[in-house]
């Protein structure tokens, strides 16, 4: 449809982005569709779900406006101010891909749009971006970029059902039990009964905390799935696109699993894909956090946006959708740790090292933090060494110092993004009886071991909060922290705190997306051992007792490598309490059911002589 076919008239109304045009554009049936404009810049064409109607976009909407784009809404046909069609093929695929065409079209006829959808309007917009042979799907030459948030392409969709069954049943199951509500909205009479009761939007407005659709569009809706699921997924095509897509997958969604949010792995070949915290609504709960993420693909794709906007979190997503197309399509830890970003802490040596080095060795790109200036560019050689330049980076970082561990929180962000994973692993021991200890041993030990942890915490975690797309932080405790011991009460005490602040932390970043995990390791043999303090002894005292806690960690022969791999599958699995070796894993026990044996092993004066 050319520009001067479009039927339209102006009205000026006030939104929270300032004013606002709306129009009428009319489809190739001739429908009337509401139609909303805002802003300048870019184009951003946004396409809602179901029960909503455009203004499910405000908030997100706004947004991008402040951040200089122009942003298009309408009602779906049969929703909000559009007209609705006479009956149920009215509102099949390819309508509505011809009503997004008109609207494209009429709002920005000169240039290509990126798309923005959500729920039904997402699988309408695949509809349109897509076809089974190239050139000659509805929207062809008219997408700059499309971001689809829930709502995945009805063929792709059949074909997960297909190919997955026999292979991943269970993803296929999962899916199966968040999608009750197709079959229900499918049978007669009751889903309307529900709709103009207004029993549904009685339990979405409870459930999701979204206003309560208007009964008109909750029924009108109702015939896109009676329409469209019988046809498209009896009979699926392989669909394609070339157009450069982002998927934002919920972590939370009760009606889209990620592995189905993600079924165009293979059809999308320029696909990126970003897991966020939140559910279905995160559209209207997190406006800011899609508008950001819409503008760094716009940034990406479009030579006009500034395309370094946010370019490392959005190459980030574009490695995520390679893994995700090498891997089938089927979510897993190698999608996970492909291109993502990890800053690790004490990883000149020791356990710190051996994590950045298996989180290298996945696909991820460490920053290797150490108050060892060569130790830090020991473990970034080691890596490079082993998968080449780029993969690793080097900071020298004292985490006692909070101004310097705000510092490289800004440079990582500024440099390479908002990290996924923060470890903060650095430590210190001190070991003999409390009276012997002094305070300037108790003073750094606390500043090492329990600020350390704090100032890496309260400045990552603040980027990670703010980000929104989730993450993970890991702070390394100790076997000790639930192992008293009257030969280590420096260590143990803050040991402890790291363990409790953990906790406490992870109630806190919940809400966020941020996992927290506390890594307790026992007796591990790393270079700790020949720098531990000894309190009131002397120096040749010191380098004895050392070289028999070092013998006898030797002895032990758990090694660094072991604790890292429980660490990344601790966070894999979002464990609050990852205990590792055997002896951590039976204190921590031990202190559930017999607290009183580990007191009285307290007294015992265990260690080397």
């Amino acid at each position: 449809m050319s520009h001067s076919e479009v039927e339209e008239h102006e009205v000026v109304q006030h939104s929270g982005a300032g004013h606002a045009g709306t129009r009428e554009v009319r489809t190739p049936d001739g429908l009337t569709l509401a139609v909303q404009e805002r802003g300048a810049g870019p184009t951003v064409v946004a396409v809602h779900g179901y029960p909503d109607d455009r203004h499910v976009w405000d908030g997100v909407a706004d947004a991008l406006v402040a951040s200089g784009h122009r942003v298009v809404t309408y009602d779906v046909r049969g929703h909000g101010g559009s007209a609705a069609p006479r009956d149920r093929a009215g509102y099949d695929l390819e309508l509505l891909a011809a009503d997004l065409r008109a609207v494209c079209d009429a709002t920005s006829p000169d240039a290509p749009v990126h798309l923005l959808a959500h729920d039904w309007g997402g699988i309408q917009t695949w509809h349109a971006v897509t076809a089974e042979e190239p050139g000659t799907a509805a929207l062809h030459g008219r997408v700059a970029s499309f971001t689809s948030i829930s709502g995945p392409c009805l063929d792709h969709v059949g074909l997960f059902l297909r190919r997955r069954a026999p292979r991943d049943l269970p993803a296929v199951v999962r899916q199966a039990l968040h999608s009750w509500y197709t079959l229900a909205f499918r049978l007669p009479v009751l889903p309307e009964l529900a709709c103009r009761s207004g029993a549904l939007g009685a339990l979405l407005a409870r459930r999701e905390g979204i206003p309560r659709p208007a009964v008109r569009d909750a029924v009108n809706g109702l015939e896109l799935y009676r329409r469209n699921l019988p046809r498209r997924l009896g009979d699926p095509r392989p669909r394609r696109t070339d157009v450069p897509v982002q998927v934002l997958s919920l972590r939370g969604d009760a009606y889209v699993t990620p592995a189905l949010s993600t079924s165009a792995a293979g059809l999308a070949p320029d696909l990126r894909v970003r897991y966020l915290p939140g559910g279905h609504w995160t559209v209207r709960h997190r406006p800011g956090v899609i508008a950001r993420c819409v503008a760094e693909l716009v940034g990406a794709t479009d030579p006009g946006a500034g395309g370094a906007t946010g370019a490392p979190a959005e190459r980030r997503a574009r490695d995520r959708g390679r893994a995700l197309v090498a891997t089938g399509g089927r979510p897993g830890p190698d999608v996970r740790w492909s291109g993502a970003l990890a800053v690790v802490t004490g990883a000149g040596s020791g356990i710190g090292r051996a994590t950045a080095a298996a989180l290298a060795d996945r696909g991820t790109r460490v920053v290797v933090a150490d108050s060892s200036a060569d130790g830090a560019a020991e473990t970034v050689a080691r890596i490079e060494r082993r998968h080449g330049p780029g993969r690793a980076s080097a900071a020298v970082l004292d985490v006692a110092d909070e101004a310097a561990v705000a510092d490289l929180a800004a440079r990582v962000a500024a440099e390479h993004g908002v990290p996924d994973l923060v470890v903060n692993n650095a430590g210190i021991a001190v070991a003999g009886p409390f009276a012997d200890t002094t305070g300037e041993e108790w003073r750094r030990i606390v500043d090492v071991n329990l600020w350390g942890v704090v100032h890496g915490c309260r400045h990552f975690g603040a980027l990670l909060a703010a980000h929104g797309e989730g993450g993970h932080i890991v702070n390394t405790a100790s076997a000790a922290a639930f192992l008293p011991s009257r030969v280590l009460p420096a260590y143990a005490t803050t040991k402890a705190a790291v363990l409790m602040l953990s906790e406490c932390l992870r109630a806190e970043l919940a809400d966020d997306g941020v996992g927290v995990t506390a890594l307790c390791p026992g007796l591990v043999h790393t270079p700790i051992t020949g720098s531990t303090r000894f309190a009131g002894l002397d120096d040749t005292a010191q380098e004895a007792r050392r070289t028999a806690l070092t013998a006898g960690y030797a002895r032990r022969g758990y090694t660094p490598e072991r604790v890292a791999a429980r660490l990344v599958r601790a966070v894999e699995r979002d464990l609050p309490l990852a205990p590792v070796t055997a002896e951590a894993h039976a204190a921590l026990l031990a202190s559930r059911l017999s607290p009183g044996l580990l007191r009285a092993l307290a007294r015992l004066k265990l260690g080397p002589r």
